[in-house]
């Protein structure tokens, strides 16, 4: 008789813990074809898109992946690596460089959407001989529409294996001191060689409204860590703003706007901004492409005169110390 679960590989030796890195995806390839595949991926998850299945499917397949295909591809190749995608190739060199700072573990990248996916990847770190799995997702915000998400793909792998690993999950660290040491860093470090801009923008992936007051504690949290990170770099209110990007649809979303920001601190006569994505934990389209080119662009046209991106923490030892601290606190206490 056929077993419905998955059996692990005889392994010798004690088990192992494992480190699984998650991040939220990316096409295999800047073509339209492969941006649909992904996009029809991301987009049919029910944590991303609350609305009515079979509505939201035909909408997804007839309308929005064929006018977003070619147009999403378009702005993947102004960003395309040499190497791959910016998030998956910047992802990589943060787990290898995590490795190395934790050599006991076996620490492994996956992409919830797109590859390497979550099961090929648990499936590799089971053949390794792990026994105890701690989930990482690289969101320092929570919310239901990417860590729960990571939350659901890892449970919905489990539940496939004879014998299921000890469990652990990174809800959060959006107010971790080490993160927060990194992104001071990196600011200061920006305005030591570029000088400080007028104004300081913390720009957000956003979500819709409807999400907040379902009960989603994203914003608050992006609230509570852009505000100890403006503490640290001594700024007053007037000095800096918390904005949302990444809008899809016309559903109100959270705000205010990166983009309509912009615009009015361009309006009033601020001329230099400088923008940095806490929410991001390495650079990807959002950030390089959106902010760093489309939002610059936007905001030149509306009389500014420059828009300075500061770059994600990607693989920088701040953020490797970083993680690897969240990481050595929530393996405390596992038995051996």
């Amino acid at each position: 008789m056929s077993s419905r679960f998955r059996d692990a590989p005889t392994a010798a030796g004690p088990g192992r813990t494992g480190l699984l890195l998650v991040n939220l995806g990316t096409p295999d390839a800047p073509t339209p074809a492969a941006v649909r595949r992904y996009l029809g991926e991301f987009l049919s998850d029910r944590r991303v898109v609350e609305l009515p299945p079979l509505l939201w499917q035909l909408l997804l397949r007839l309308v929005i992946l064929p006018v977003r295909g070619g147009r999403s591809a378009a702005n993947y190749r102004k960003i395309w690596l040499r190497e791959g995608s910016p998030l998956l190739v910047y992802t990589a060199r943060l787990a290898g460089e995590l490795q190395h700072a934790l050599p006991e573990l076996i620490v492994r990248p996956a992409m919830r959407y797109g590859t390497p996916s979550i099961p090929a990847v648990l499936r590799e770190m089971q053949a390794a001989g792990m026994t105890r799995l701690l989930v990482l997702p690289l969101y320092p915000q929570y919310s239901a529409s990417t860590t729960a998400s990571v939350f659901d793909a890892v449970a919905a792998e489990l539940k496939t294996w004879r014998r299921v690993p000890a469990l652990r999950l990174v809800a959060d660290y959006h107010l971790d001191t080490g993160w927060l040491d990194a992104l001071e860093a990196r600011v200061r470090a920006h305005w030591d060689l570029h000088g400080r801009a007028a104004h300081l923008l913390l720009s957000f992936h956003g979500i819709p409204q409807r999400f907040e007051r379902a009960g989603d504690p994203y914003p608050r949290q992006c609230e509570a860590g852009a505000r100890a990170l403006a503490q640290r770099l001594g700024l007053a209110d007037a000095d800096w703003t918390l904005t949302y990007q990444s809008r899809f649809g016309r559903e109100p979303w959270l705000e205010p706007a990166t983009d309509r920001v912009l615009d009015t601190l361009a309006q009033s006569g601020i001329d230099t901004v400088d923008v940095i994505c806490p929410g991001f934990a390495v650079d990807c389209l959002e950030t390089l492409e959106e902010i760093a080119m489309q939002n610059d662009e936007a905001f030149r046209t509306a009389g500014g005169h420059a828009l300075r991106y500061i770059g994600a923490l990607n693989e920088s030892a701040g953020h490797v110390a970083a993680l690897a601290g969240i990481a050595r606190r929530h393996l405390q206490g596992w038995p051996a």
